[in-house]
């Protein structure tokens, strides 16, 4: 687990919510305060697709993925206050963080790794990203751990989204 504190917060909420940057996550859950707070739950509510011609709907995923969602985000924090807060959980989606450990060579089976998980918090002044991996059960090996916060770092870089080590 690492924690980085965002150093341009423009450009950061630029590439999170108008750009492609972060469409490869899920929502697990957003909380944006401004005039008032929102609570958005990205558990998909299969219940409300049912059942086509008798067959049931086949979703892949167990979140909103964030491509679906980001928008609507947008929506809530524009404007010419800043938010007083907001946080958003997000998942890599399980075919890239299987792919990711698989191309790293995890001594963790991928299956035994439940989700790798983006923790994005504002508390008026900054943001900090936090890393963390769930499990499916307990590992005493870390390496998952260390695979994520690795790509992660990377991936921001990449995407010129400059950040520095919370202390």
């Amino acid at each position: 687990m690492i924690a980085l504190q965002i150093t341009s917060m423009k450009q950061f909420m630029n590439q999170l919510l108008t750009s492609d940057t972060f469409d490869m996550f899920l929502l697990e859950e957003a909380v944006i305060s401004t005039s008032c707070t929102f609570t958005i739950d990205g558990h998909i509510n299969r219940d409300f697709y049912g059942s086509e011609g008798g067959e049931t709907v086949e979703l892949p995923y167990e979140f909103r993925p964030w491509s679906e969602v980001k928008g609507l985000c947008f929506d809530l924090i524009k404007g010419k206050r800043t938010p007083l807060f907001f946080r958003f959980v997000l998942h890599l989606m399980p075919e890239k963080a299987a792919a990711l450990l698989s191309k790293e060579g995890s001594d963790v089976e991928p299956s035994l790794v439940k989700a790798l998980v983006l923790n994005i918090r504002y508390d008026g002044a900054k943001a900090v990203l936090t890393t963390a991996t769930a499990y499916q059960t307990f590992l005493l090996s870390k390496e998952p751990d260390a695979i994520w916060d690795k790509a992660l770092m990377k991936y921001l870089e990449g995407k010129g989204i400059p950040t520095s080590f919370l202390t």
